[in-house]
C-alpha cells in the first residue's frame, strides 16, 4: 500500500518562517501588479475622455472588453491550475497580461486599446483566482486569515498604486504609460517567479507523490533550519482523488457553495468595478476638473489597503463568513449617507470609510472565504467558475452604471449594489460554511460526492 505523504497535515503544523514570506512576495507581486493594471482603468477612462481619444461608451466597452477578458482568464486558470498545476497557471497568465500592457502603450486608436484590453484581462482574470487559492494551501490554519489579508494587503494596493501614480503621470506624461509600467514590472515578476514551488497538496492530490514528499521535505528542511526541530505531523491523510469532471462542482454537496461563491463574488465585483472603478468619471461628469477627480478619486483609495488592514486584524477573530455579513451591512448603511455628502472634506472622508468597508468585503470574499470552501483538486475551478459569474456580473455593470448614473445619480449605482450585498448575505447565512482556525481538508464536504480521501488515523489512534 502506497504511503501517503500528508501534505496537508505536514504544512499546516509549520510554524511561520521565511518561507512563508518567500511564498506571499511570489504570489503577491504578480496579484498586485494585475490589481494595479485593472484599477488604472478608471483613470485612464477619464483621461481618455477629456482628451478626445474615447467617448462615454467607448469606455464602457473599453472597461467591459477587460471584464470579458477576465471571465476567460478565471474559467482559464481553473482548468489549467487544476490539471496542470498552481505555477504554470500563474506564469502562463502573468506573460499574456504583460505583452499586451506593452503592446497598449502604442495602440492608434480605441478600437485597438479595446482588443488590447481583453488581452490583458485574460492575464488578470486568471492571475486573481490562482493568488489566494495557492496562498491558502500553503499558509498553517491558524494564520490564515491574516495572510490572505496580507495579500489582500498588495493586492488592493494596486489601487492606491495606479491612482497615486496616474495623479502623477496621467497629467504630465499621458494615459499610455501607466500601461508600460505595468508590462515591465510584469516582466521582472515573471523571471523572478521560475522559483516559486509547486503547491505539494496539488502534487499529491493528483497522485504525484514523489514530488509532493521532495517538495514538503525541502520546505520542512528549510523551516526547521530556521526553528529547530518540527513538532510530529498530528495526523494522516491520503489527498489523493481521481480527477473530479467540472460537473462535480454541481453535485449535492457541492452546488451550495458554488452558489454561495458566486453570489460573493458577483456583489464584489459589482461594488468594486460598478462603484469604486467608475469614480474618476463620475466625478468628471459632475463637472470636477481632471485633476480634482483624481484628488478625490486618490484620497478615497486609500480606504483599499485600509481595507485589508481590518481584515488582518479580524479575520481570524471573526471569520470569514461572519465578516462579510457584518462589513456588508456596513457598506450599506454608510452608502445611504454618501450621497448627501456636499463638501470636499465630507465626499472624500465619508468616501474613504466607504471604500475601507467594500475592500474589507473584498478580502474576507475573494481571498479567503471562496477558495476555502472547495476541496484542492477542485479549488481552482470553483474559485475560477465563481469568478467567471463575477465577471460576468462586471460586464453588466459596467453598462448599468452609465445609465444608473444618468438617471438617478450616485444613489442609482449605490442601490445595485445594496441588492447584490444583501442576495451574498442571504446564501452565506444558508450556507453556514466558514473554515476559520481549520485545516482545509477538515472542512471538505462528503466524500461520496468529491473523491476526497478519507482521513487515516494517526500512530497512536491506531495502537489504542
Amino acid at each position: 500500500m502506497t504511503t501517503p505523504v500528508s501534505s496537508g497535515a505536514r504544512l499546516d503544523r509549520l510554524p511561520l518562517s521565511r518561507f512563508h514570506w518567500k511564498i506571499l512576495g511570489f504570489i503577491a507581486a504578480g496579484a498586485a501588479i494585475d490589481a494595479y493594471d485593472v484599477y488604472i482603468a478608471g483613470g485612464v477612462s477619464a483621461a481618455m475622455l477629456k482628451e478626445g481619444f474615447s467617448t462615454l461608451q467607448q469606455n464602457a466597452l473599453f472597461v467591459s472588453a477587460g471584464f470579458f477578458g477576465m471571465l476567460i482568464g478565471a474559467a482559464m486558470a481553473g482548468i489549467v491550475g487544476d490539471h496542470l498545476g498552481r505555477r504554470a497557471s500563474y506564469q502562463f497568465n502573468l506573460l499574456i497580461f504583460g505583452l499586451a500592457s506593452i503592446a497598449a502603450c502604442f495602440a492608434p486608436n480605441i478600437e485597438t486599446l479595446i482588443v488590447l484590453r481583453f488581452i490583458m484581462g485574460v492575464g488578470l482574470g486568471a492571475e486573481l483566482v490562482v493568488a489566494a487559492g495557492t496562498l491558502g494551501e500553503f499558509i498553517p490554519p491558524r494564520y490564515r486569515g491574516r495572510w490572505i489579508s496580507l495579500l489582500a494587503l498588495c493586492i488592493n494596493s494596486g489601487l492606491v498604486l495606479a491612482t497615486s501614480i496616474g495623479y502623477v503621470v496621467i497629467p504630465t506624461l499621458g494615459w499610455r504609460w501607466m500601461f508600460a509600467i505595468a508590462g515591465v514590472a510584469a516582466a521582472i515578476i515573471w523571471i523572478l517567479r521560475h522559483r516559486m514551488p509547486e503547491s505539494p497538496r496539488w502534487l499529491e492530490s493528483r497522485g504525484r507523490l514523489k514530488e509532493a514528499e521532495e517538495t514538503v521535505a525541502a520546505i520542512e528542511a528549510e523551516v526547521e533550519a530556521q526553528h529547530g526541530p518540527l513538532p510530529d505531523c498530528p495526523r494522516t491523510q491520503n489527498l489523493t482523488v481521481p480527477m473530479a469532471p467540472f460537473s462535480a462542482l454541481f453535485s449535492r454537496t457541492i452546488w451550495p457553495r458554488m452558489l454561495a461563491a458566486a453570489l460573493v463574488s458577483i456583489a464584489v465585483n459589482v461594488a468594486v468595478y460598478g462603484f469604486v472603478a467608475w469614480l474618476p468619471t463620475f466625478f468628471v461628469e459632475q463637472g470636477h476638473t481632471i485633476v480634482k477627480s483624481l484628488m478625490f478619486t486618490t484620497l478615497m483609495s486609500f480606504g483599499a489597503p485600509a481595507g485589508a488592514i481590518v481584515g488582518f486584524l479580524v479575520a481570524d477573530r471573526l471569520g470569514r463568513a461572519k465578516g462579510l455579513v457584518w462589513f456588508s451591512v456596513l457598506t450599506i448603511i454608510l452608502g445611504s449617507l454618501y450621497p448627501m455628502m456636499s463638501s470636499p472634506v465630507s465626499i472624500a472622508g465619508v468616501g474613504f470609510v466607504l471604500v475601507t468597508c467594500i475592500y474589507t468585503i473584498v478580502t474576507f470574499g475573494l481571498y479567503g472565504y471562496i477558495p476555502e470552501l472547495f476541496p484542492t483538486h477542485l479549488r481552482l475551478r470553483g474559485t475560477g467558475a465563481s469568478g467567471v459569474c463575477g465577471r460576468l456580473a462586471s460586464m453588466i455593470t459596467s453598462y448599468l452604471s452609465v445609465v444608473l448614473f444618468a438617471q438617478f445619480g450616485i444613489i442609482g449605482v449605490l442601490l445595485m449594489v445594496f441588492v447584490c450585498l444583501l442576495a451574498m448575505i442571504a446564501s452565506i447565512l444558508v450556507v453556514g460554511v466558514d473554515a476559520n482556525q481549520s485545516s482545509l481538508e477538515a472542512v471538505t464536504p462528503d466524500e461520496a460526492d468529491t473523491g476526497r480521501a478519507p482521513e487515516l488515523p494517526t500512530k497512536a489512534e491506531g495502537q489504542r
